[in-house]
């Protein structure tokens, strides 16, 4: 689900949304996912001063609490 989320809002972000992938890594407590997206993309999904991906963490946050569980988003190049 939390996956999908990620998925979702940054294909909507980028101009190649064919490129995105995320992946999904369980932790004992935690699960990370790992969002890589095309180089020229790459600006889109940090934004200004890292707002667009603050935003993402946030939203993730929220939904991740929701399934009760502990999820970090890493933007990777």
């Amino acid at each position: 689900m939390l996956k999908d989320l990620i998925t979702y809002i940054a294909g909507s972000l980028v101009d190649n949304p064919d490129q995105v992938q995320v992946t999904e890594v369980e932790g004992e407590q935690t699960t990370v996912l790992e969002l890589r997206v095309a180089k020229e993309d790459l600006g889109k999904v940090i934004g200004r001063q890292g707002r667009t991906a603050r935003a993402m963490r946030t939203i993730l946050g929220a939904a991740s609490s929701k399934a009760k569980k502990r999820s970090v988003l890493e933007i990777l190049e």
